[in-house]
């Protein structure tokens, strides 16, 4: 399952980085600069990388929701019950809020390989 699940948005990032290359031949890195908020194309970017876009997704692996937020730091955001239960909206301004805390830290692998680190 796990194996699937990292082909699928292997395969899904390849579609969206060729998309977004298309679109703009600058690299990933040129779309997104740490002093500027997340743009609507970095948080759906790192959605796919994190949870194949799926607000929904429990994996099982202690981490819920389209930006994988374990149970402690959605909590310590200030926001109850289940991420993946949580509207799209308010994964969305969870993610928002944790990046105004952290930059892209809190997603450290998928923040590297889509060019968002500082």
């Amino acid at each position: 399952m796990r194996m699937r699940h990292r082909i699928k948005a292997s395969l899904a990032m390849l579609s969206l980085s060729a998309g977004l290359l298309a679109a703009n031949p600058l690299s990933a890195q040129a779309w997104s600069r740490s002093d500027e908020p997340p743009t609507a194309e970095n948080l759906e970017a790192l959605r796919w990388c994190e949870s194949t876009n799926d607000y929904s997704i429990d994996t099982g692996n202690g981490y819920y929701g389209a930006y994988q937020f374990s149970l402690k730091t959605w909590e310590w955001l200030g926001y109850r019950g289940f991420p993946n239960e949580a509207d799209p909206e308010v994964q969305d301004q969870a993610a928002l809020d944790l990046y105004d805390y952290s930059n892209w830290d809190a997603w450290p692998s998928c923040s590297r390989w889509l060019g968002l680190e500082r």
